[in-house]
């Protein structure tokens, strides 16, 4: 699997598909979390430990590739977005126009960074 991984992020387009499944990974995290029952309940605790490992691990490959200024803000805005649209969306939980007007907020930082950041790989 290493020589998979590493293979994949050593073109810009392979580290940007990593990040994406580290994304993925994170919002399984979390969402794992909710139903962990505070760690009591092992199947869902399970699930957001590995996800949340893998997480880390696809983000460090990631960061050999691109800039920690790109990388890690991508990262933890889009699963801190996917995390919220998902409690909204499937969870059932509430939705205000603050939230709303958060969510769109991250998602537009996101956007900013990379828009303005350098256009090369490495950190």
């Amino acid at each position: 699997m290493e020589t998979t991984i590493g293979n994949a992020a050593d073109t810009r387009t392979g580290a940007w598909l990593l990040l994406g499944i580290a994304i993925a990974c994170e919002i399984g995290g979390a969402i794992g979390l909710r139903f962990s029952a505070a760690f009591s309940a092992p199947l869902p605790t399970a699930i957001a430990l590995a996800a949340f490992c893998l997480a880390l691990f696809l983000v460090s490959k990631v960061m050999q590739h691109l800039p920690v200024s790109i990388a890690y803000p991508v990262w933890a805005g889009g699963g801190t977005a996917g995390v919220a649209l998902i409690g909204v969306l499937a969870l059932g939980e509430s939705v205000s126009a603050l939230k709303a007007v958060g969510v769109v907020l991250i998602m537009l930082g996101v956007v900013l960074v990379n828009t303005v950041s350098e256009k090369r790989s490495g950190c």
